[in-house]
Parts: structure tokens; sequence; C-alpha cells
């Protein structure tokens, strides 16, 4: 699933070929995504012209003016930039097209989303509801000490739940987790201040450099054919079960946490 970091490289890549630009046309092939693309968008989207490309959590925001565009890449969706004269892929469901060049998505599993709002975004419910950007002043030590008291949940299930930070999905957690040093399992509440200082730190230190990595490749969002321009990872224990830890040398070891694989040294992390 593409993560915030992904997310962020989509809106820088596709930035600089809409902003400001008229929107010429726009073709619907599939409209059964994971909600119904609006049956007027054509209408109502045509001739208006892109005033902002904005984030929220794993959301994009394309502003006309009082028209909001709402877009969300699912479990496989991506968004691209090429020529017109391109013909649609199977799995390109939906072209935005800016004269001479299309902004095209593509979702093979169509889990992701396109809506057209009328209203302030952060009042959407799908947005409304969000908790703070972890780049943002708001994401603190504080704030997140502040919320892990009396929780007996897992740490890694704390700082997932986009109700308390957007954006923080099962890569970046394992990997901010082993940078601050903690259990992935470890009760939120049994957590000092101290180590929370550590892991707002760490999460913003994986988050920037995965988005820093990621503008090596925006160029990739002009072609027509490859993968999406998401940055190559480089992982310390994710995905890495078995592999020495590049810390101690102990084996990684991996459990289900949240229904989801976590990867920790349990040298390392307590």
């Amino acid at each position: 699933m593409p993560e915030l970091p992904e997310v962020e490289t989509t809106r820088r890549g596709i930035e600089p070929h809409i902003l400001g630009r008229q929107i010429s046309a726009v073709e619907v092939r599939q409209s059964r995504l994971r909600y119904p693309v609006p049956a007027d968008l054509a209408r109502k989207l045509t001739g208006k012209t892109v005033r902002s490309v904005t984030r929220r959590g794993k959301y994009l925001l394309l502003d006309t003016g009082g028209l909001q565009l709402l877009i969300h890449l699912g479990m496989s969706g991506s968004l691209r930039i090429t020529d017109s004269s391109q013909p649609p892929r199977k799995h390109d469901h939906l072209d935005i097209r800016f004269g001479d060049k299309l902004l095209r998505f593509h979702d093979p599993r169509r889990f992701g989303l396109v809506l057209l709002l009328d209203a302030a975004p952060e009042e959407h419910a799908l947005l409304a509801s969000l908790g703070p950007e972890p780049l943002s002043e708001a994401f603190d030590t504080d704030y997140l000490y502040r919320l892990s008291r009396h929780r007996k949940v897992a740490i890694k299930n704390l700082i997932m739940n986009s109700h308390v930070v957007v954006g923080v999905g099962n890569i970046y957690a394992s990997e901010a987790l082993f940078l601050s040093g903690i259990h992935p399992a470890r009760a939120a509440q049994r957590i000092s201040r101290a180590r929370y200082a550590k892991l707002v730190q760490a999460i913003r230190k994986v988050l920037q450099q995965a988005i820093d990595e990621g503008g090596t490749t925006l160029r990739d969002f002009v072609r027509e054919q490859g993968q999406p321009g998401y940055f190559a990872r480089r992982l310390n224990v994710y995905g890495k079960a078995g592999d020495a830890c590049p810390r101690c040398g102990s084996v990684i070891l991996t459990r289900t946490i949240g229904q989801r694989s976590s990867f920790y040294c349990s040298r390392c992390q307590k």
C-alpha cells in the first residue's frame, strides 16, 4: 500500500505538471472504486483550474476553487503524468486532461477513491477525525505521551492509528521503533516520556528520509511505463526476519501485532 512518503512523492511529482492549468476534459472508464466515482465529475471539473495540490495523511487534494478533488491510492493505485496520445492500459480507470497532458489514475485492485467535495475538506467524514501530521509541530513528545497514558494497546498499534497520527504505516512503524529502541508489543502506557521523545524523533526521521529519497525519482511520474516513482527503501528491520541486526548482530525476529507483521531485535528493543 502506498504510505505517506509515497503519497507525498506523488504530490510533488504531479504538482509541477497540473498546478495553474485548466482541466480540458475528464474521462472515467471505471467508476466502481472503493466508492463510486461521482457521475457528474466530468461536468463539474471541466473548465476548472487547479489552484493547489496538497496532501492530508494519505489523501491528495486538488483545489479547483470551490471544489476539491479528493484522491486516495488505495492498496495498489498510482497517479501518472502522460501524453494525451498514450492509449490507456488495463486498470487505467480515470484521466484528467490538461491539454496535451493527462493525469492518469491506475488502480488494479480498485481500493482507491476519487471523490468531489464542495465543502471544506477538513469537515469531510474521511478527514475530520484524522490525527496530526507526523512532521508538523502538533505532533510532539507531549502530545504522544499524553495520549498514551492509561492505554494498554501495543505501542506499534498506537502509532499506526490514524486518529492518533496520520501516515505511520507498518513499514515506518517498525523502523521508527527500532531506531528508538522500543519493542513493538510494549504497552503504550508503560513507556516513559523520555522514550517517547526518542520515538517522535525516530518517526520524523524515517518519514523525512523516505520523502527525501523519493525526491530523486520524481522524473518517473512523466513516464507511461514502469512502476510508480517511489523511492528505494533503506530498511533496518522491516522484511528482514532471520537477518542480522545492523546494530548488535542478533537475529531479527518477527511476530504478528494487530494483524500486521512486525520486525524487531529482541536485544536492542525493550
